[in-house]
């Protein structure tokens, strides 16, 4: 009986997460302040991390949320907070009421869904892997990718967090000398 509502669950999950990265990403295109646009984004890069998720690449879903939507959009939100792009008044595109009533509704939807899935046997199945993967002391997939990481190019991945590291430091330093 659970496995009939799978499918179901898959493809309800998939189209909602499709329309949030679509609505999301024309929004974010149509913003003005570059701050709010950034929140977008970040919401653009959550839906697709849970696509990723959703068919089974859970490393590349949560690459996607801690590259993409936690390091990059802090870098740009650094850069515009230096360039003085964003405006506190330019936030202002869903204080109304119908913004709202929409944060209430998605809200209200997302606790919904939480308690249906609480409810279902089906969480423990989709949620919770099998004991006996983890036991095993396979690498699955983060194995293949972070042996050559830290191996063979050990040298280049600390060279770009050091390239890195060294244009934050002019970016501050250059702010600093325009300020005075």
């Amino acid at each position: 009986m659970q496995n009939e509502f799978l499918p179901l669950f898959y493809t309800f999950h998939f189209y909602l997460f499709g329309l949030i990265a679509l609505v999301g990403a024309i929004v974010f295109v149509t913003r003005k302040s570059p701050v709010a646009a950034a929140l977008w984004l970040v919401v653009v890069m959550f839906a697709l991390a849970a696509l990723y998720v959703m068919l089974d690449a859970q490393f590349v879903g949560m690459m996607q949320i801690l590259v993409y939507a936690g390091a990059i959009m802090v870098v740009f939100l650094f850069v515009v907070m230096l360039l003085n792009l964003g405006h506190p008044s330019d936030l202002n595109d869903m204080r109304g009421k119908l913004g709202r009533l929409l944060a209430g509704l998605v809200g209200l939807a997302l606790v919904a869904e939480l308690m249906a899935l609480t409810r279902s046997e089906v969480t423990m199945k989709l949620v919770v892997p099998p004991v006996e993967n983890a036991a095993a002391g396979t690498a699955g997939i983060i194995g293949p990718i972070a042996g050559p990481l830290f191996k063979e190019y050990l040298l280049a991945f600390e060279l770009t967090s050091v390239l890195l590291l060294v244009a934050i430091i002019g970016a501050v330093v250059l702010a600093k000398k325009r300020s005075n």
